[in-house]
């Protein structure tokens, strides 16, 4: 239990490390959250995974300015980025499934599972800035989802090497 508690406690300082190093855009900004939700999935598992990202929007909703910028509370969960937030909790729970079924044991699945983890984070992201906070579909697109593109092949490349060489040198499986 005790484990547990520490894991999700550092898993949530990574995520507010993640989402500080940020490149600002007009409605969401590009930051190294996605990679890090995907990582702590592969790395904790589903429950372990998930759960870390719920007590890091908790922190968030309680007012620790753990999102991107220096801000915290309810304004981020309700406005242009909270379906990515919301995303990520899925997203950790089905890398970290795919992981408990050996997927984190080859770059090339790992990199598929964080495709899948990524896709679910922009449905939820692209549908709540569409519907929810009424861009429409065209301009939810166009902001919300194609500036992302490259930089999620990216953060999948990255994320899929990193995880396997980390987990060699700490002397677990690779």
């Amino acid at each position: 239990m005790v484990r547990a508690v520490v894991l999700v406690a550092l898993g949530a300082a990574l995520m507010t490390l993640s989402a500080k190093v940020n490149l600002p855009l007009p409605y969401v900004p590009i930051t190294l959250q996605t990679l890090a939700v995907l990582m702590i999935g592969a790395a904790y598992g589903w429950r372990l995974g998930s759960a870390t990202m719920i007590a890091y929007l908790a922190e968030g909703a309680l007012g620790i300015p753990v999102f991107a910028g220096p801000v915290g509370g309810l304004a981020p969960l309700l406005g242009p980025t909270a379906g990515y937030l919301f995303g990520f909790v899925p997203a950790a729970l089905i890398v970290g499934y795919l992981g408990e079924r050996g997927w984190d044991r080859s770059v090339i699945r790992l990199f598929a599972a964080m495709a899948i983890g990524h896709a679910v984070i922009f449905v939820a992201g692209f549908g709540w800035l569409a519907f929810g906070a009424g861009l429409g579909i065209e301009k939810a697109w166009l902001v919300g989802v194609v500036p992302f593109i490259a930089a999620t092949l990216i953060k999948n490349a990255l994320g899929a090497t990193l995880l396997p060489a980390a987990r060699r040198v700490a002397g677990r499986r690779g």
